[in-house]
């Protein structure tokens, strides 16, 4: 038998052995007209029209070495935690903080921001697949620029973004002291541009509206308000200009003085009524109170669970990892991603991936893009390799009722000097008019095809030894990244949460098949009398 003969063989097998007999004793009911012989046979022609067109677009991808990248599922933040809307099962957040070069990585005189080189991203999406990881927080980015190929070597990754909308720069963000004086039309349009610049990305997960921006009872007495108002004005305008909606929410320090003032502050709902846009969708907090070998109890992780028990929004850390001592071992991992805290929490994220002058990096990134990988790499790998993502990725959540908000009140504050007063200042003069109408102009992000996923730079282990083959693995549709999704030899060794891994080739890091979903569209066509 030819092969090119099987469609054929295969579809007249189907007509005489079931589709014929089945449906000849429900003739009536369904009124349907059964193909004859003349259509089996325009029909196994466009099937194989149809086969042969797609090997030629096949190989002339391959050739090209072009990929139409995957993309994973938007995810929803439902109640008090994340959830897949496809599998209806939790996200936890495994993520690492991803701002190289630190704030002189943010140039954007010079057209630079973390996310705006290919061939840099490509460099440590691929790192990161390598480490486990499923989400970048990105802390700094200018909207003016393009961030498509970045945006979508992530997205291929599965990886999602969780993203700052404020910057270092004068006029950029809310200031600690004064608010008042930053909450002007021009500082939101900044922030709008953000959000328009990512909001059309399948893999951007969340905007953080403010980060640490208060830190004391001094500063919580004046901030709150104004922070709670960006807030509102940033949901505001993704609620008109998004197709879907995106979580927006705020990252606290964890000082306990103010922490959990803060939270009920920001989660709570002007009347009891949930769909208020000033509340955030989600609460994360930036701690490092874990230390070395610390436990659940004296790193006070426990009080943090307790704390948050009644949360109505997904809870998560924005930033952990104590670098005292050094190297670290990242012993809360397991604790993080265990019984004890994921009832509460949906997991958290490390920082940070390069080296600074703070001492907290994975990876020493160099002038020439070369890299090295720290000990603290191996070290928090090992420490993800040892969890059950499988199941800790497809856990459901309570089908017990969520905890509903609180309804805004001066006895939610507990600390003296904090503001317990929920009146907000309006939009500034000028704000309301961008929110109807957009930022002007719009910066468009769109996923694109990306041309090959090799690592054109080198990377180097701690003991000096080049990785090799290191490429980029695109996933499936609907995947996100875990540990052993990728590894330093570019061989796949389990597979992606969520969906079959992609074949790979190994050398070059590009698909080994391409899926078309439209294969045989032409012979349905032919079947259902549809002209195309």
């Amino acid at each position: 038998m030819l092969v090119s003969s099987l469609p054929c063989r295969f579809f007249q097998f189907l007509v005489a052995r079931w589709i014929r007999p089945c449906c000849a004793t429900k003739r009536s009911a369904l009124a349907l007209r059964l193909p004859n012989s003349t259509e089996v046979a325009c029909f196994c022609r466009a099937v194989l029209i149809d086969v042969a067109l797609a090997a030629q677009i096949h190989s002339a991808l391959l050739a090209l070495g072009a990929t139409i990248a995957a993309a994973v599922a938007p995810l929803e933040a439902k109640d008090n935690y994340f959830v897949n809307p496809k599998s209806g099962n939790r996200f936890q957040i495994v993520g690492v903080a991803y701002q190289p070069g630190g704030s002189a990585g943010y140039k954007p005189e010079q057209g630079r921001d973390p996310l705006s080189d290919g061939d840099v991203c490509l460099r440590d999406a691929a790192l990161m697949q390598i480490l486990g990881v499923n989400v970048i927080r990105v802390y700094n980015l200018d909207p003016n620029l393009n961030h498509d190929l970045c945006a979508s070597i992530f997205n291929a990754a599965g990886m999602y973004m969780i993203l700052d909308v404020n910057s270092p720069l004068v006029g950029d963000s809310l200031t600690s002291y004064k608010p008042w004086e930053s909450y002007y039309a021009a500082y939101l349009n900044r922030t709008f541009a953000v959000v328009e610049a990512f909001k059309s990305y399948p893999n951007t997960l969340a905007f953080f509206s403010g980060n640490e921006v208060l830190n004391n009872v001094k500063t919580g007495a004046d901030v709150p308000p104004y922070m709670r108002a960006v807030t509102r004005d940033i949901k505001n305008y993704v609620a008109k200009h998004s197709d879907r909606p995106i979580p927006v929410g705020y990252s606290a320090a964890d000082v306990r003085d103010v922490l959990f003032d803060s939270f009920e502050y920001f989660q709570c709902a002007e009347d009891g009524d949930a769909s208020d846009p000033s509340r955030v969708d989600i609460f994360a907090l930036n701690s490092y109170s874990w230390c070395g070998s610390s436990t659940f109890q004296e790193s006070g992780y426990d009080k943090l669970v307790e704390g948050f028990s009644n949360s109505s929004v997904p809870i998560f850390y924005s930033e952990y990892g104590c670098n005292t001592p050094s190297p670290r071992i990242f012993s809360e991992v397991p604790t993080i991603y265990g019984p004890q805290m994921t009832g509460v929490f949906s997991g958290g994220i490390v920082y940070e991936y390069a080296q600074e002058t703070n001492n907290f990096g994975l990876v020493t990134i160099n002038a020439d893009g070369s890299a090295e990988l720290l000990n603290d790499f191996y070290a928090l790998k090992d420490q993800y390799s040892k969890l059950n993502f499988t199941e800790i990725q497809g856990s459901k959540p309570p089908t017990t009722a969520a905890p509903k908000p609180p309804t805004c009140s001066s006895k939610l504050i507990t600390t003296k000097g904090f503001a317990n007063n929920f009146t907000l200042p309006s939009p500034p003069p000028g704000a309301q008019k961008i929110i109807d109408n957009g930022v002007s102009p719009k910066p468009v992000g769109k996923i694109i095809s990306v041309s090959s996923w090799t690592v054109p730079h080198t990377v180097k282990n701690p003991d000096g030894s080049t990785l090799s083959n290191l490429a980029v693995k695109p996933l499936a549709d609907d995947a996100t990244n875990q540990p052993g999704t990728n590894t330093a030899d570019g061989t796949p060794t389990t597979t992606a949460t969520g969906a079959t891994a992609s074949k790979t080739n190994a050398a070059g890091g590009r698909p080994a098949f391409v899926a078309f979903p439209a294969l045989g569209l032409g012979a349905l066509a032919v079947m259902a009398g549809i002209a195309i």
